[in-house]
């Protein structure tokens, strides 16, 4: 086997986010910058929205059935 093929591995890798929550963690990478974590992702802090797919769709084929309609006086 090839020796020293690995990358290091850091046992205390600092981590930070954009909304300003840091931790350490372990990885190859000695600093981890994200742009979201538990603390500010919205399904972990309750802010979730929840989209509303069924009018979205009945909106979609209202549109579809207008522009169908159109094409056929056009002709």
């Amino acid at each position: 086997m090839k020796t020293d093929i690995h990358p290091k591995y850091y046992e205390n890798a600092k981590a930070s986010c954009a909304c300003g929550n840091k931790w350490t963690t372990s990885s190859t990478i000695s600093e981890i910058h994200t742009g979201i974590c538990a603390k500010c992702h919205p399904f972990y802090t309750g802010q979730e929205k929840i989209l509303d797919t069924m009018g979205r769709v009945e909106r979609f084929k209202k549109r579809l059935e207008r522009s169908a309609t159109k094409a056929k006086r056009a002709k």
